[in-house]
């Protein structure tokens, strides 16, 4: 009798590792940021409404939590594949043509996202260093919400890189598909 070896799986490198758990922590604090935006607004809206008073920090604040929550979940969503993908011409083509259209299409991602970091860079520092603030009478430093560019978007490029490495690695198969899923 004839047994088939049992396939092994091959962890993930500990760098691999440690980028998904930061991007799984900067996830959280996402959405965290989303439901502190959530109630901010339900308090700016008690303040006008019932109290007759205007609001001074509550419309910048929410703008940048829910820039920053975009920015900072970026990666989590690329880990998780949470964005939205049509999978349409992965599952038509085989094994090999995906591995590609996979790679292809990561490193594209990855550019762009590189590019962008690299751009966010001194754009944060310039804030960073003139001690820049917003004009309203709250006058918030603008280096603080400014920062999560440059982190979110320094993260995703890891995480682009991670589930380059995963897949080029054939630890993980691209797409998420196993070899045999098809159209």
């Amino acid at each position: 009798m004839s047994s088939k070896p049992i396939p092994t799986v091959r962890p993930a490198p500990l760098w691999v590792t440690a980028v998904h758990q930061l991007s799984r922590v900067l996830g959280v604090l996402s959405a965290g940021m989303i439901v502190l935006s959530i109630l901010v607004v339900c308090h700016m809206v008690f303040v006008r409404a019932v109290l007759g008073e205007s609001s001074i920090w509550q419309t910048e604040f929410v703008t940048f939590c829910l820039v920053a929550a975009t920015f900072l979940g970026a990666p989590y969503i690329l880990l998780t594949r949470g964005h939205v993908a049509v999978d349409v011409l992965p599952l038509m083509v085989g094994p090999g043509a995906r591995r590609t259209l996979h790679f292809v299409g990561s490193v594209l991602g990855l550019a762009f996202c590189a590019a962008f970091f690299y751009a966010s860079v001194p754009w944060w520092h310039e804030a960073w260093s003139s001690d820049l603030t917003t004009p309203s009478i709250w006058r918030a430093r603008l280096w603080i919400p400014y920062l999560a560019v440059p982190v979110g978007l320094g993260l995703l490029c890891l995480q682009y890189a991670a589930e380059i490495w995963m897949v080029l690695t054939r630890r993980e198969q691209p797409f998420g598909l196993a070899d045999d899923e098809r159209l």
